[in-house]
C-alpha cells in the first residue's frame, strides 16, 4: 500500500474524528501532508504551511505507521519519526491512526 492509496482512508477517519483544535504537518521529504483540525472538521491536504507540531517520517514509516505496522514510540525512540513543535499534537494522532 502506498500513501496515495491510503490518503482517502486518512482524510476520511480524520474528518469523522473530534477537530484536534491544532494543525499538523508531516514532511515527506519531497512533500507535506497537512492536517487542520481548527475548523469544525478535521481536514487531510498536501499542502505546506506551517503548523503548531512538525513531523518529519517517510513515506512508507508514515504508511507503516497508519496501518498499525509501526510502533509509534518505537519509530520516534529509533529515529524514523522527529517531532518539533507541540507534542501534545502529536499525541493526539493515536485517534487518527488508531483502529
Amino acid at each position: 500500500m502506498t500513501l496515495d492509496d491510503l490518503i482517502p482512508k486518512l482524510a476520511e477517519k480524520a474528518a469523522a474524528t473530534a477537530p484536534i483544535g491544532r494543525t499538523l504537518c508531516f514532511d515527506l521529504g519531497t512533500r507535506q501532508l497537512y492536517l487542520d483540525g481548527t475548523g469544525s472538521t478535521n481536514t487531510l491536504a498536501f499542502e505546506n504551511k506551517p503548523a503548531d507540531c512538525m513531523i518529519t517520517v517517510s513515506e512508507a514509516d508514515l504508511v507503516a505507521l497508519a496501518t498499525g505496522k509501526l510502533n509509534p514510540m518505537a519509530a520516534v525512540m529509533g529515529g524514523k519519526v522527529k517531532i518539533k513543535g507541540d507534542m501534545g499534537v502529536a499525541m493526539k494522532l493515536s485517534s487518527l491512526f488508531g483502529s
